[in-house]
């Protein structure tokens, strides 16, 4: 039997399989990403992390959803990694690189890390979109969702404006809207119900994961697009069915930075000769 070692964590709900590649003998297929993810035939998760050497950085962090697909950006993923390599090494910072740049992280408490998620995109190409459009009101309904901001966090968001989630059937909405052909990459769904300046409800969508507990760049991209919109103040609590995420857009820098809990579930192994 050839072991490989996992670590199962969460970052306000939003739960990931981390498997450590650094010494370059626990590589993963995609097609064992949706098997791992799986919650009735594998272990489960909403995303799979694989940790693999850098030269920029203290890792690179690869990310599978749960169907498989390989994705630039995961804001929760990244807290929980940081938090890894800060109890290895017992740093306070840890330098995360991923597939759309390197990401800065910081012990806030024991348990909560920061990590600063680089500045929102509003450009259609870089978002990306398949065609020009107003990105602040994009034109597009689903039922009761109407006229959404797009914002790129590393990747695609359609965020989207309601005035109660109790009406929303996200699980139906978000479905169909992920694969909207202005998104050539798929779309992350949010509707988002602003509670006051400071404080948002917020469920999600996440391409190729589904319905989630917590989405980090959603509440990142949310905070931005209710900014831009004139809704919230730049620094907000996003409530999450799995937990709180304190998010704040800086005006010296353009960045944003989120902050939330991380935990460890458990330890454990598979086998990759029966997962092949």
């Amino acid at each position: 039997m050839t072991a490989i070692p996992f670590i199962k964590m969460h970052g306000a709900g939003n739960d990931f399989v981390v498997i450590d590649d650094r010494d370059g003998m626990h590589a993963i297929a995609d097609f064992w990403a949706s098997w791992i993810a799986d919650r009735h035939f594998g272990i489960g998760c909403d995303q799979v992390i694989v940790l693999e050497a850098s030269k920029e950085a203290d890792v690179f962090m690869r990310i599978y959803n749960a169907d498989g697909s390989e994705i630039g950006a995961c804001g929760n993923a990244t807290r929980c990694v940081g938090w890894l390599i800060m109890d290895e090494t017992g740093s306070t910072t840890a330098r995360i690189q991923t597939r759309v740049g390197i990401l800065e992280c910081k012990k806030s408490s024991n348990f909560q890390i920061t990590v600063d998620m680089g500045s929102p995109n509003f450009d259609w190409q870089d978002i990306p979109l398949s065609e020009p459009r107003n990105t602040e009101h994009l034109g597009i309904a689903n039922g009761m969702l109407m006229d959404p901001v797009a914002v790129g966090m590393g990747n695609p968001h359609m965020v989207f404006f309601v005035k109660d989630l109790e009406f929303i059937r996200m699980a139906e909405s978000g479905k169909a809207l992920e694969h909207h052909p202005l998104f050539p990459e798929r779309a992350n769904i949010s509707a988002a119900q602003v509670l006051s300046r400071d404080a948002i409800r917020l469920v999600v969508w996440e391409r190729g994961a589904g319905l989630t507990m917590a989405c980090g760049t959603a509440a990142c991209a949310t905070l931005a697009a209710g900014v831009r919109r004139g809704l919230v103040n730049r620094h907000a609590t996003i409530h999450l069915p799995g937990g709180e995420l304190q998010v704040q857009w800086e005006e010296t820098t353009g960045h944003i930075l989120m902050t939330g809990p991380v935990a460890v579930v458990f330890r454990g192994h598979f086998d990759r000769e029966k997962v092949a």
